[in-house]
């Protein structure tokens, strides 16, 4: 058994997030386990911007109102006890609305391997792709 201290709050950096986006790291396993999950709180309009992840992505909403989108598809509108699961390599941005803060956990596995990252990065995400993603 192993107690670990809780590391400090992370801001989300600026090439991977619209608006202001904290990160709280709450599990790293050992291996064999790859399992990563973090709490990331978003403000209102905050968001990631375009990404996939090598071995899909799992989200649990705490509290708040939130937005999930797959390319080419329709937004979900997420609230608190949903769970959002992602395919691996599937492109997608999530984030809070407009008008609300969210909190998720994200739960992913890390692949630790320089030629397949974890997670890939895209373009952020527009005014206008996040404007209709609300249904304005």
């Amino acid at each position: 058994m192993e107690l670990r201290d809780k590391q400090p709050t992370a801001k989300g950096p600026s090439d991977r997030f619209t608006g202001d986006v904290w990160i709280d790291s709450i599990a790293q396993g050992h291996e064999p386990s790859r399992i990563r999950v973090n709490a990331v709180h978003f403000t209102p309009g905050a968001r990631t911007a375009w990404h996939s992840h090598a071995m899909g992505q799992t989200l649990y909403v705490v509290e708040g109102a939130g937005l999930a989108q797959t390319r080419g598809e329709l937004a979900l509108h997420l609230r608190p006890g949903d769970v959002v699961y992602t395919p691996p390599d599937e492109w997608h941005w999530h984030g809070a609305t407009a008008d609300d803060f969210m909190l998720h956990l994200s739960l992913t596995e890390g692949v630790g391997d320089h030629e397949r990252p974890e997670s890939e990065w895209g373009a952020h995400v527009t005014e206008e792709e996040f404007r209709r993603a609300q249904g304005e």
